[in-house]
């Protein structure tokens, strides 16, 4: 089943942010990342990472009932976000026609930043920003437990 969760980007405090929730909400970080711990991609991107986002959040992940709270640190490369745009729709599908169909639908005349693609985490993934302005990502992932 296709689910929805929203993404939050921080500006450096997001492991801070999670704690909190995390303190409210209960539960545990079934993965907590660092930009540091990311794999060099093939044209070396990762290692362009500074000192300074080494230690920032790539992806922390909290379930809340029957919904997971994500996000994530923003990074020089990226740039720091201004809130109220801080945040992306995630849509979690079961195929790879399916996210292809939804994003190809979806990016249609807006924004693409990163294509569908495979990932080192083990899912197809993608995110753009629409014609009116929300931020997306889509993920399939791949290496679901019994698969």
């Amino acid at each position: 089943m296709t689910s929805v969760n929203p993404y939050l980007i921080f500006n450096g405090n997001c492991e801070e942010a999670f704690l909190f929730y995390k303190s409210v909400f209960g539960g545990e970080f079934p993965y907590i990342g660092k930009f540091k711990d990311m794999p060099a991609d093939e044209n070396g991107s990762c290692a362009q990472i500074s000192e300074k986002d080494a230690n920032r959040v790539m992806h922390v992940s909290l379930p809340i009932g029957n919904t997971i709270l994500m996000g994530s640190d923003s990074n020089e490369q990226s740039g720091d976000v201004a809130f109220g745009g801080n945040f992306s729709i995630s849509i979690n599908v079961e195929s790879t026609d399916e996210a292809n169909r939804i994003f190809n639908g979806l990016s249609a005349n807006g924004t693409v930043y990163m294509p569908m693609n495979k990932t080192f985490w083990g899912a197809y993934f993608g995110m753009f920003k629409d014609k009116f302005g929300v931020s997306w990502m889509v993920n399939f992932d791949e290496n679901q437990p019994g698969q």
